[in-house]
């Protein structure tokens, strides 16, 4: 049976010939796509565009609304016809395009960032 790594939340560790290595490691190659080298659109856009394209991602802000609703600070990402969502681990940075601004994610939530 796979074990998650503590950092992203990765599966590894099967055995040769274990069943789930098909779902788990599109799961991972997901995940990695949506946060490594992470650039949001904005993080301030408050209900979930009406017609995102694969591969749009946000940092749901407080107040959201709609499937974001609940998922503060989240970055939520468009992929395969549905919104998926990650949790920021402290450290994680994110280029926040509408702001030109680099921000990182601290224990109370993402920072100001700086202007890039």
């Amino acid at each position: 049976m796979p074990q998650l790594d503590p950092n992203l939340g990765l599966a590894y560790g099967w055995t040769l010939g274990e069943s789930g290595w098909h779902t788990e490691m599109d799961a991972n190659l997901k995940r990695l796509g949506a946060i490594v080298g992470l650039s949001v659109t904005s993080r301030t856009t408050a209900a979930p565009p009406a017609s995102p394209t694969d591969g749009d991602r946000y940092i749901v802000p407080a107040g959201a609304t709609g499937a974001w609703a609940g998922k503060t600070d989240q970055i939520a990402l468009w992929i395969d016809g549905a919104w998926e969502y990650h949790t920021p681990k402290v450290g994680w940075l994110a280029f926040i395009a509408a702001e030109d601004r680099l921000a990182v994610y601290k224990s109370s939530g993402w920072s100001a960032g700086v202007p890039i």
